[in-house]
């Protein structure tokens, strides 16, 4: 297909009188990771379970695939992959068995059920069952389980929650591959270094609006200020100097710090993700 891979434009969703999702849009393109940014109730779920068919949106259109959400159209079902923080796996079956039956249900007859597990480091648990996994596994079998039909469009909704950084790191690379292969990720967190890493372009939602979207890095040359950290020694003890780049006087100050024979390091700083979303929203991203 050609075009975005995903299209929304003025989607809007309410519980009651609160509104989750009030008139957002952007569009995601083959092979490219945007990173919902939000703290808990920001709309971020929301947004995923419209796109996803899990609710009927209230206003606005999307469509996924070139295909209306609202058609409900098996054919732009069976070319997506879900990852969601509730885990409705089979605990009875094995992690192997539980792929298997998944793969079935998109007409996979042969699926590399092994492979897949093997991406998210659960080969060796293939045989076993689910029930005796512990939280952190499930997860990845969740994520293991979105994978499974080499789908062109992947919701992964806070993906790596409640794993140990290793296994996180483990399933940072595996989404790009599969961005890599050409699949649009939209991925949900409030982890300002997962979307940092993972993210061509971020959205900040807040109070289910899109208060910025744009590349980290454009993000950070907008908001930040160019500065760096010098670390000297002083005596017994170590003193730190914060120049900003943009002032006058700047580059004579740090060339002059450079030059001290107490000199210990210089550091480049920039504004990180959760600073931007404190300066856009006036709230962190873990409230």
């Amino acid at each position: 297909m050609t075009g975005p891979a995903i299209r929304v434009q003025d989607l809007m969703y309410s519980y009651g009188d609160l509104k989750a999702v009030n008139g957002i849009s952007f569009d995601v393109q083959p092979g490219e990771i945007l990173g919902f940014l939000g703290p808990n109730g920001a709309g971020k779920s929301t947004t995923i379970k419209m796109l996803t068919g899990q609710l009927t949106p209230k206003g606005g259109t999307a469509q996924v695939l070139g295909i209306d959400i609202s058609a409900d159209d098996p054919e732009m079902q069976a070319q997506i992959g879900v990852c969601f923080e509730e885990k409705n796996l089979y605990l009875n079956m094995s992690a192997k068995e539980n792929l298997d039956f998944f793969a079935s249900l998109y007409g996979i007859k042969n699926p590399d059920s092994i492979e897949v597990l093997r991406r998210v480091g659960l080969a060796e648990r293939a045989g076993d069952r689910v029930s005796q996994f512990s939280k952190g596994m499930r997860q990845r079998m969740m994520i293991s389980r979105s994978f499974i039909n080499q789908p062109k469009v992947l919701f992964l909704d806070e993906p790596t929650d409640g794993l140990d950084p290793v296994t996180s790191a483990q399933i940072r690379r595996t989404i790009k591959e599969e961005a890599e292969r050409g699949a649009a990720v939209l991925l949900t967190t409030h982890d300002m270094f997962e979307a940092d890493e993972l993210s061509d372009r971020v959205a900040f939602l807040n109070d289910g609006e899109i208060v910025a979207l744009d590349s980290a890095e454009n993000l950070k040359l907008k908001y930040g200020t160019r500065s760096v950290k010098v670390r000297l020694r002083d005596g017994d003890s170590v003193r730190e100097e914060h120049i900003e780049l943009d002032k006058e006087d700047s580059s004579a100050r740090l060339a002059e710090l450079t030059a001290s024979p107490h000199l210990m390091t210089i550091h480049t700083e920039e504004a990180t993700l959760e600073n931007i979303f404190i300066e856009l929203t006036g709230r962190g991203l873990k409230e």
